[in-house]
């Protein structure tokens, strides 16, 4: 018998369970529209009722935090490379 699970990525997940969250239509309108078994969607629209508090707790680092963080760094190191660069470009002589 064939492997017949599906990995459903965190996009798809939301969507549905936003769409469940909703109530404009029933969980199993909803499985069929998305090709998924009404367990899951409830599943689904649990885990975001349980994280929701989390979203708004004090002290929650956003998303563009790494971004920002993770930017500084590569500057900084483009501007140690460039340095280095030009230290060695004086000391060869070119």
């Amino acid at each position: 018998m064939a492997n017949t699970r599906r990995k459903h990525n965190a996009e798809f997940k939301a969507k549905v369970a936003l769409a469940a969250l909703t109530g404009h239509e029933a969980v199993p309108a909803l499985a069929s529209r998305f090709g998924v078994h009404p367990n899951q969607i409830y599943a689904w629209k649990k885990a975001v009722l349980d994280g929701a508090p989390g979203i708004f707790a004090p002290g929650r680092v956003g998303v563009a935090a790494p971004i920002e963080q993770r930017t500084a760094e590569l500057y900084e190191q483009i501007g140690r490379l460039m340095v280095e660069r030009d230290f060695l470009r004086r000391k060869s002589g070119l």
